[in-house]
């Protein structure tokens, strides 16, 4: 009787090392869904209100602040409050770095508000269109993918087409929501934390990074990226630090710029900052972003971790794997197999047969779908969590073993990474569709979740 406190302080202690060992290696694949653009394309022309709205202005970000650096100091005052307020574990903004507008110059007023928003110093956040896959440049003057995004390695927006823009270009609200979709991962969240070794993450006050490998450049984004919010209690007591995860956080910061764009006569950077907002959103529609291990139960995490402390590693490293792998494949499969479909269908926005097109543009269940901030924790990832372990199982049974099943395979190390969809497609229909059926379900609460925010946006709820 008198051992039972220790004994669950042990199990604790074996909880949290197991999640922590875990997610140190798995969250390096921080990306949720690859080019965000091109699920928020079709989920977003089937509102009326975005792709029958007439072409805004592009304007800097230097301009932006100009006209409105006074407005915003009280703007962003009132979001730190929510944030304090709304936020479990929210780390204070420091006093210093709070928005000023006095006798600043442009390069001043810019910096002050990257501090204010916490972002990566090295953001690009110049003016810039991506174009659909197909859709062809038509002569018009592109950017590098360096002139985009701070990332060192990124093959994935390496591939894509940015058309340069300049203040007063025309842009569709589409294009911009969807563009700014993506944004999010060009490393706006990158280096944030005190131990990730940069001088914005010293001056951020986040504190330590709660997981992740801080020495990898895109695993530093991951806790902005990912909300763990329906574990069993014991995982949190285990674990506090999965509480320390701040989508949330973000969707509702771009939510209030955003509005406050759109009402001060700024519509493009209105529909930016909303595309940014629908980033984390979106992240979260995806079960690897919000649930800590799809497929691992709490008692086998005891065992892989009892067998450990014994010298049994191979347990371990080899649930790691599997776990970091599945994300990965799950990524390369939907970026391969939206993109050929995008492909057929010209680059065009519009309707087409394709069944996960179609997933992103049914809006048959849209009414169930309302936005508010308590909808991320009430419907969100709750709906995302509910999939997660269909999900995990539904990879290991359609995609080859090799990228799935197999611990000593390392994707995206091992080898070049494959084409999933190809690869799946060869082997017939059957297998193909029954994947699809799988990841059909989770682009459309992508859909859903993407229209509802826009809509709340539109009619100004908080």
């Amino acid at each position: 009787m008198h051992h039972r406190p220790a004994r669950h302080a042990c199990a604790l202690r074996l909880v949290r090392h197991a999640l922590l060992v875990t997610l140190t290696a798995a969250s390096g694949a921080a990306l949720a869904w690859s080019n965000h653009a091109q699920g928020s394309w079709p989920a977003l022309a089937t509102l009326p209100e975005v792709a029958q709205a007439a072409p805004v202005p592009a304007e800097s970000l230097d301009r932006f602040l100009a006209a409105q650096g006074d407005k915003l100091v009280a703007v962003l005052a009132q979001e730190e409050e929510w944030a304090r307020q709304h936020v479990p574990t929210y780390p204070p903004l420091p006093a210093a770095l709070r928005f000023r507008s006095d006798g600043a110059t442009p390069a001043q007023l810019r910096e002050r508000f990257v501090a204010a928003l916490r972002l990566n110093p090295a953001s690009r956040l110049t003016l810039f269109q991506q174009l659909p896959p197909g859709q062809p440049a038509l002569g018009r003057p592109t950017l590098a993918w360096d002139q985009i995004t701070s990332l060192k390695r990124d093959e994935t927006i390496k591939k894509q087409i940015f058309l340069a823009l300049r203040d007063g270009d025309l842009v569709p609200v589409l294009d911009v929501l969807a563009t700014a979709s993506d944004e999010p991962d060009y490393g706006l969240d990158i280096g944030l934390w005190e131990d990730n070794g940069t001088e914005h993450g010293r001056r951020y006050a986040m504190g330590k990074q709660p997981f992740g490998n801080p020495a990898l450049e895109f695993a530093s984004q991951a806790p902005l990226h990912m909300g763990f919010f329906h574990e069993a209690g014991i995982i949190y007591k285990a674990a506090p630090f999965l509480e320390r995860t701040y989508p949330e956080y973000r969707v509702h910061l771009y939510a209030t710029l955003a509005r406050f764009a759109l009402r001060s006569g700024h519509p493009y950077w209105g529909w930016r900052f909303a595309g940014w907002a629908l980033h984390y959103l979106q992240d979260l529609t995806q079960p690897y972003h919000a649930r800590v291990l799809p497929g691992v139960s709490v008692p086998r995490m005891l065992w892989i971790n009892t067998v450990d402390l014994v010298g049994w590693g191979d347990p371990k490293r080899h649930a790691i794997t599997l776990v970091s792998n599945r994300h990965l494949a799950l990524e390369n499969y939907q970026l391969h197999r939206v993109t050929r479909a995008s492909l057929a269908m010209g680059g065009t926005p519009g309707s087409a047969p394709d069944a996960l097109l179609a997933a992103l543009r049914d809006t048959a269940g849209d009414a169930g779908a309302v936005y508010s901030p308590a909808a991320i924790r009430a419907s969100i990832t709750r709906e995302a969590v509910a999939r997660a372990d269909a999900l995990d199982a539904a990879l290991e049974k359609h995609l080859p073993a090799r990228y799935i099943s197999d611990p000593d395979y390392t994707f995206g190390e091992s080898e070049a990474e494959p084409d999933l969809a190809a690869l799946l497609a060869a082997r017939g229909p059957a297998a193909a569709q029954a994947l699809d059926a799988t990841l059909g379900e989770l682009l459309g609460s992508f859909g859903r979740h993407s229209r509802a925010f826009v809509r709340a946006l539109l009619v100004g709820e908080r």
